[in-house]
């Protein structure tokens, strides 16, 4: 899987999310792993039920066979692109599964909750984005995944991501058995659509037609950028895939 590289926005996300981070990397998940509290109100709270462990395998089939694709949308939510690439998902009545930064879907609950509403899926894209992830310690790990995890789930409303995807693909033995042990299957991708560069949407179509042979999970983006080509790509991808036979499906859990 490639790695993307030069990701000016998310310098911005970090820089305005270290301080938090810095502190909550220290205590909040493998206090909680060693089984202390953050505090007597956190004490006092009832415990939420444990997901059910999944297999820490890279997923990358389908839930609806061999002739079916599954479109990924990494990076969001964004106030300005996760509408627009919902309403051509809805436009074309196909779900898809969303990749979500933490502090995004902290910033733009309202967002993931409308994700949620639509049918669509949800999935940890850690808390930061740190394509570095299989170079940190698994303290480091624990929390970008873990605390993401809480974050998604408290922005919408309580559904839990189903799917864990590194950023840039960067997982580690430790990372995929802990995301699957809170029921987040990893996720990973055979098309890489390359709209994170901006190429221009002819590019996008071209390469997903070109490599959409590779296998069923496609990865675009909804934000980190100006996602106008994506959007525009998506309108016309998505026809097309229906009228290449393909179905629309999930990744497999």
């Amino acid at each position: 899987m490639a790695r993307h590289g030069g990701r000016g926005w998310y310098g911005r996300v970090i820089a305005a999310a270290v301080g938090v981070t810095a502190v909550a990397a220290a205590t909040s998940v493998w206090t909680a792993q060693a089984g202390q509290s953050g505090g007597p109100a956190e004490s006092a709270r009832p415990a939420k039920p444990k997901a059910a462990a999944v297999s820490a395998t890279i997923a990358h089939a389908s839930d609806r066979g061999e002739h079916a694709v599954n479109i990924t949308i990494d990076d969001g939510p964004d106030p300005v692109w996760t509408p627009q690439v919902l309403q051509v998902l809805r436009d074309n009545g196909v779900k898809a599964t969303f990749c979500m930064v933490g502090t995004q879907a902290q910033a733009h609950p309202d967002l993931v909750k409308q994700v949620v509403a639509a049918g669509h899926r949800l999935c940890d894209h850690t808390v930061l984005h740190d394509t570095t992830m299989d170079t940190k310690s698994q303290a480091y790990q624990a929390q970008q995944i873990v605390d993401a995890e809480r974050q998604i789930t408290k922005a919408s409303g309580g559904v839990r991501p189903m799917y864990y995807r590194a950023p840039g693909g960067a997982f580690t033995p430790y990372s995929r058995k802990l995301a699957a042990s809170h029921g987040m299957r990893p996720l990973g991708w055979n098309v890489d659509s390359k709209d994170f560069e901006r190429p221009g949407s002819d590019a996008i179509i071209s390469t997903v037609r070109s490599e959409v042979a590779n296998g069923p999970t496609i990865l675009f983006h909804d934000a980190g950028g100006d996602r106008s080509q994506t959007v525009a790509a998506l309108r016309t991808l998505l026809p097309w895939l229906k009228q290449q036979g393909y179905d629309f499906g999930f990744p497999v859990r």
